[in-house]
């Protein structure tokens, strides 16, 4: 308790110090970790291998790509966001000055996830960075290989007092959620979305939660089949399913399904081979846990392709699952690996029906050669994002937020979104202290006359 004590302690009075408010400051930070990223890539692909087995390709465009995109966009595009907005005046602040600032909100937690354990360490706290707050960065665990090296790494390149790094498990970060912060963003599931809520609601701390949840992927009967089973394939299987936006499971019409099933196997062969095992292209699951928790979802299920498994290696085929019982335990909760199961439905409606009975996703997809008809999908459903005629695509693009409603979290962050959620929007009214007498109206005492006018 001592120790994370020291540590938020040591980053309040750095952040009170006011050195990190200066935009100069910031964005000097920013080159840094931008220099940073450039001289260890080969260090962080290293570790991204040892702990996902991502090979070298993937792992820069999965995780370094959209870091050193978003330190791009980010320094060129600060100085505006950070100017003071003017906003519209009334008849009695004509002659004043009104705008919103933007100030930092002080001591941000930031808390990764596993399953892209860079990038989602870094995005955040690259607009943490930039709204200029001090930051403590707390790694998952379960890819101890990359929460090493950004412990290592981060003290090298940034300031040290501003910018902690704690790493450990369970304990490390409840001691961690004991402290008073002034903004927690959490990337994982919804159990410990709650708890980290809990505990922010004692200092009445306000969260950003990047949940997940099951993300439906609709296809209409009017779709160039091949081209969306492409799509859906590689969003499905990159990173062996585990991809908090990936497409959870299919909803389509039955007389579709088994074309959709042999539009996906073939893309299969084209994306791995004829050998899924032995491509450099196709992950692992990150842990012997997650890979019993996937292997069980298999049970009782018709498996129309793949199914093959190896507990040695963490290895899970890409899995086809064909007329899967909405009740079934597969669509209880988020698979969050290589099994893609189909649920039949008629209809558009019976579509929209199903996905408004379950909690709201991270994301939802629906592909149709109808345009109408995919609007209709998203005005009548409810997700965090939703991208039409490809999946996870929405994610790419820094001018959309990125986030959750409902189960699937709240609040959201990518390019400027990410400097608005570490920032504090200030109402901010400067008036003269001449022209008195167009305040008389608003002084005692009090007249209908005055009420009139």
């Amino acid at each position: 308790m001592e120790r994370m004590q020291q540590i938020v302690g040591r980053a309040r009075a750095a952040f009170n110090s006011g050195r990190s408010r200066p935009l100069e400051f910031r964005i000097q930070q920013l080159k840094a970790l931008e220099r940073m990223v450039q001289e260890k890539e080969k260090e962080i692909l290293a570790a991204l291998k040892a702990d996902l087995n991502k090979c070298g390709h993937n792992a820069y465009s999965h995780e370094i790509l959209g870091v050193l995109g978003e330190l791009a966009l980010t320094m060129e595009k600060l100085p505006s966001w950070a100017a003071p907005q003017p906003v519209k005046k009334n008849l009695l602040t004509m002659r004043d000055e009104a705008y919103i600032g933007y100030e930092p909100l002080g001591v941000v937690l930031v808390i990764g996830a596993w399953n892209y354990p860079f990038v989602l360490v870094m995005q955040p706290l690259i607009g943490a960075i930039a709204a200029g707050n001090a930051v403590v960065v707390k790694p998952s665990e379960v890819s101890e290989n990359t929460a090493k090296l950004v412990a290592e790494l981060l003290p090298q390149y940034l300031d040290k007092d501003l910018y902690a790094v704690v790493t450990g498990g369970v304990p490390e970060t409840t001691e961690l959620l004991t402290q008073r912060f002034d903004h927690i963003l959490y990337t994982g599931n919804t159990a410990v979305g709650k708890i980290v809520m809990a505990a922010a609601a004692k200092h009445l701390t306000p969260v950003t939660l990047e949940l997940g949840g099951k993300s439906p992927c609709y296809i209409d009967k009017d779709c160039d089949l091949a081209v969306a089973c492409r799509r859906i394939t590689w969003g499905k299987y990159m990173n062996c399913g585990q991809t908090c936006i990936a497409p959870d499971y299919i909803l389509c019409d039955p007389s579709i399904q088994s074309q959709v099933v042999e539009n996906i196997k073939a893309t299969l062969k084209e994306f791995y081979g004829e050998d899924v095992k032995s491509s450099p292209d196709y992950e692992r699951i990150i842990n012997q846990r997650h890979f019993k928790r996937v292997k069980s979802l298999l049970e009782g299920q018709k498996i129309a392709h793949g199914g093959e498994t190896d507990e040695a290696s963490c290895f899970i085929a890409p899995t086809i699952l064909t007329d899967v019982s909405p009740e079934s335990k597969v669509m209880e909760e988020e698979i969050f690996g290589p099994v893609l199961p189909i649920v039949s439905v008629k209809s558009v409606e019976e579509a929209i029906e199903f996905i408004n009975r379950r909690e709201k996703p991270l994301a939802l997809y629906v592909f149709s050669n109808n345009k109408q008809l995919i609007k209709r999908v998203i005005s009548e459903t409810s997700s965090g994002g939703v991208t039409g005629n490809d999946v996870i695509m929405h994610f790419f693009l820094s001018t959309l937020p990125f986030g959750g409603v409902g189960h699937s979290g709240m609040g959201a962050y990518l390019g400027r979104h990410s400097f608005e959620t570490f920032s504090h929007r200030r109402a901010c009214l400067i008036k003269d202290l001449k022209m008195e007498s167009t305040n008389k109206m608003r002084y005692p005492p009090g007249s209908q006359k005055k009420v009139d006018w």
